[in-house]
């Protein structure tokens, strides 16, 4: 069992309920479930044409869509980071404490035959445990 869960997730491909169901399995009795998603960083080209209104109600619109999507999940709790979700995605783990991450794995390319290239650098940068769900 495990004290503190994070399952990453991609806003456009939702909240898996394997992804739940294997955290509820895995979690302790008073243990704690944090859903956490990435936003990549405004590039600076792109930047140049966005006011910080602009960028503000992007990042309110996707604190709105974790939020709907956890809608029924009153007892997890939300986090969104900025940044490349491969790196920031362990680096967050260590910094709370979490003893393991739950990520998924899609449309691998050629050089990441078994896992996608997200998953696959969570899984070289996590320092706890990782179960990686296809």
């Amino acid at each position: 069992m495990y004290n503190k869960i994070i399952i990453a997730l991609a806003l456009d491909h939702g909240i898996s309920a394997q992804a739940l169901n294997a955290a509820k399995t895995l979690v302790a009795e008073n243990g704690k479930i944090i859903a956490v998603h990435v936003s990549e960083p405004v590039k600076d080209i792109v930047r140049l044409y966005l006011s910080d209104d602009d960028i503000d109600k992007a990042h309110q619109a996707t604190q709105d869509q974790m939020m709907e999507r956890l809608n029924h999940e009153p007892n997890i709790e939300s986090v969104i980071l900025t940044g490349h979700a491969g790196r920031e995605i362990p680096d967050y783990a260590n910094k709370i404490g979490a003893d393991c991450i739950i990520i998924g794995s899609h449309k691998p390319g050629l050089e990441d035959f078994f896992l996608g290239s997200t998953s696959a650098r969570v899984v070289r940068h996590a320092q706890c445990s990782v179960h990686v769900l296809r």
